[in-house]
């Protein structure tokens, strides 16, 4: 909201962590993450951007959030980390 933003300026999700997709009925699933602490992903971003990182509340949603075998979404939450670094201009050349 702070930058006159809404839902529909969003033009793609990238789902790094989350292993979902459809079956060959057409329904939606979801297994468990293969990601393991300190697993990470890089990327250079070639112009200005706005980012923002959401998880899923529920955690880990492989897990049962209600009924049998289920436990408390809260404990399935794992906390995020961002690092944003600045490449000084003089290891960027004649790149543009």
């Amino acid at each position: 909201m702070p930058y006159g933003l809404t839902e529909f300026d969003v033009h793609d999700v990238l789902n790094f962590f989350q292993c979902t997709g459809l079956n060959d009925n057409d329904e939606y699933f979801m297994k468990t993450c293969p990601a393991r602490p300190g697993d990470h992903f890089e990327f250079f971003a070639e112009q200005d951007l706005l980012a923002a990182l959401s998880t899923c509340p529920g955690g880990d949603l492989s897990a049962p959030m209600v009924g049998v075998g289920s436990s408390d979404p809260v404990e399935n939450c794992h906390p995020l980390k961002v690092t944003v670094y600045r490449i000084a201009q003089s290891l960027l050349g004649d790149w543009s």
